[in-house]
């Protein structure tokens, strides 16, 4: 570092380089005694790649809405980093950076975790050795920080639970419920780019860090700054466990469970064309459909397990590209549905066939709607749920999710409870409404059935329904607490089975929804900032809107307007709200619109909300609304570029 201090210091004074990236790269340096993060410090610094050092190290990875994220191949790859290669054409190594994936990080965040959770398990009296699952999906690197992260524990004194190779993150929260484990982590970055990773946290209930263990992990981490360790002597050390079929099969049969009416799918289900986007999806949703009677093509180009994702421009479900090819495959062996799933598999999109014989995608609002109203009737239908235990059943979506939802639920006479994005607050429901069991009644509540958990819920609890987001994650049950495409999919398949029972096409039926409940519609929008100078704007944009809200938008007056930064709100069952950087506005004329910061990509995210009564003209109802939503982002695009000046 010493030969390199001078002209680091010299950037700064230059304006070059951040004040903080300095101190970074000095923190990170004095931490690790890697021969290649020195080297490719040094190659940068020599080729004066200042934008690609602040990228680098403008800041230290905290813990988002998905745990850890950032780049592991850098815009600029050195040399050093370069090596000798690795398999599909990614480098050697990862990209060196405090704000960075690579082993320096991942080390930090497992070590953290490990001792977060050695005091946690003292403070509650507990006497063994912790232990800890891992899955990977098939992104650069996953497998290689998954097995590190599995070193570590056993080097330290936990025990350790590894897939024999990559799974869905969904599995992940299944198994640490199955085998009472006290925390996981899955290494992904979920549908984010090719050059990105991650490392995404869970606890003993199965679900994402929540307060205060997100708090106490993050301290942990921030506490560990030198790269090396020493690992206990063996007689202390923990035990690796592998892990493949066995519990695949326990998985896909609790899974089955999800059905409400198998009667559906006796005589055979769709033809439907999958593919998991060179991921994890294919292991279970696919030979799961076939199980359930579905015939089921897949797209040959995409079942490769492939961290390049060499086939679309970006590996997510939400974007229509994506589905492109599936699509194809789907027009040319007449396929009714195309299901796709991200790269860890917790992320499910769809195309249907509609009434004129074209496949139509559906957005994440359109499918989860879709499934809280059939999941919602059917249970009334088959008696599950009736006047005298509505009042214990709910629906749970987030507050960036379609007001469609909201009105279901209004119907049905159930609760709707709004959250924070972040699915791992939906899971943070999952875990009052079991703990409101009473003790003596539930006794071993992760061994019950689907029948017996949710006849304790409706008795002295609340009964999750079916949950989900905007952004293409559902749930439909709390042996899993985090989103999940595998379900999804199966969930999906018996809303397309009741359909095709009805005569209907799956598009036939949510335009039924719309003739009953009005026509809503929503749209996302994006602006994409990278790096060091992208988050700075990012935050600025963001300040300025819960600094100087807007009075009107579009020449149409506001009528509320909720600041989650500096307002505190309850949720409607009187649960306070965690503050966060999201902004919603609503309009006189009906429509709204939320903005916030994305916590996993670098982006800034509008969410427009638009919607109109039942309307015996449905093509006129949704082309009144789709052209509201347009002047609202025209109006919206307009004043984000002001307001950056």
């Amino acid at each position: 570092m010493s030969n390199l201090s001078p002209l680091l210091k010299e950037a700064v004074t230059n304006g070059d380089l951040l004040e903080s990236s300095l101190e970074n790269i000095s923190s990170l340096l004095a931490g690790t005694d890697s021969p290649i993060a020195q080297a490719a410090i040094d190659e940068l610094v020599a080729q004066q790649a200042w934008e690609e050092l602040n990228d680098r190290f403008y800041k230290t990875l905290v813990f988002g809405t998905g745990g850890l994220r950032g780049r592991t191949v850098g815009k600029v790859v050195t040399e050093a980093e370069q090596g000798a290669g690795g398999p599909l054409e990614r480098p050697e190594h990862p990209c060196v950076g405090t704000a960075t994936m690579n082993f320096y990080n991942v080390g930090r965040a497992i070590r953290g975790m490990i001792a977060y959770l050695k005091n946690y398990l003292a403070s509650e009296g507990i006497e063994r050795k912790p232990s800890f699952a891992f899955a990977h999906d098939t992104r650069h690197y996953s497998r290689d920080f998954a097995e590190f992260c599995a070193k570590v524990c056993t080097d330290l004194g936990c025990d350790a639970y590894l897939f024999e190779a990559s799974r869905a993150t969904p599995q992940l929260s299944f198994l640490i419920r199955e085998l009472r484990l006290d925390a996981g982590v899955v290494l992904t970055a979920s549908h984010n780019p090719a050059h990105d990773n991650g490392f995404k946290a869970y606890f003993n209930q199965g679900a994402q860090l929540v307060e205060p263990h997100a708090g106490g992990v993050l301290e942990e981490f921030q506490s560990v700054t030198q790269e090396a360790y020493e690992a206990l002597p063996a007689d202390q050390q923990g035990t690796l466990t592998v892990l493949g079929a066995e519990a695949d099969r326990r998985y896909m049969d609790k899974l089955k469970t999800l059905l409400l009416r198998p009667d559906l799918l006796e005589n055979g289900g769709a033809k439907v064309v999958f593919t998991n986007l060179h991921g994890t999806g294919g292991h279970i949703s696919v030979p799961m459909l076939r199980e359930l009677g579905f015939d089921v093509l897949t797209v040959d180009e995409q079942d490769g397990e492939d961290g390049r994702f060499p086939t679309v421009a970006s590996p997510n479900p939400e974007n229509a590209p994506a589905l492109a090819m599936a699509i194809e495959v789907a027009e040319k062996e007449h396929a009714e549905i195309v299901i796709g799933t991200d790269p860890d598999c917790d992320r499910m999109g769809v195309a249907v066939r509609n009434d004129a014989g074209e496949m139509q995608l559906l957005t994440g609002n359109q499918i989860g709607s879709l499934m809280a109203w059939y999941r919602t009737k059917t249970m009334f239908d088959l008696g599950i749920l009736n006047d005298s235990n509505r009042g214990h059943a709910c629906l749970i979506k987030t507050y960036v999710t379609t007001e469609l939802q909201t009105a279901i639920a209004d119907k049905y006479g159930v609760n709707m409870v709004d959250t924070l994005t972040g699915f791992k607050f939906i899971a943070d429901k999952l875990q009052k409404y079991e703990d409101g069991i009473p003790a003596d009644k539930k006794g071993e509540y992760r061994d019950l059935s689907e029948e017996e958990s949710r006849k304790l819920r409706l008795e002295y609890s609340r009964f999750f329904i079916f949950g989900g987001e905007e952004s293409y994650g559902y749930l439909g049950a709390d042996f899993v607490r985090d989103k999940d495409g595998n379900m999804a999919a199966v969930m999906f398949a018996e809303v397309a089975a009741y359909a095709k029972s009805q005569g209907m096409t799956i598009a036939g039926l949510l335009d039924e929804i719309y003739l009953e409940f009005g026509f809503y519609l929503e749209d996302g929008k994006a602006m994409v900032m990278e790096g060091a100078e992208g988050a700075a704007q990012i935050k600025a944009l963001n300040e300025s809107y819960s600094n100087k809200p807007p009075s009107e938008v579009d020449g149409v007056a506001v009528a509320r307007v909720r600041d989650f930064a500096k307002e505190q709100f309850e949720d409607s069952e009187g649960d306070s709200i965690p503050n966060a950087g999201m902004l919603i506005v609503e309009l006189v004329d009906g429509r709204s619109f939320a903005v916030r910061p994305s916590g996993t990509e670098p982006k800034i995210k509008f969410y427009l909300f638009g919607k109109d009564e039942p309307a015996a003209d449905l093509d006129a109802s949704k082309q009144k609304v789709r052209d509201g939503l347009v002047s609202l982002w025209s109006a919206l695009e307009a004043d984000a570029q002001t307001r950056m000046g």
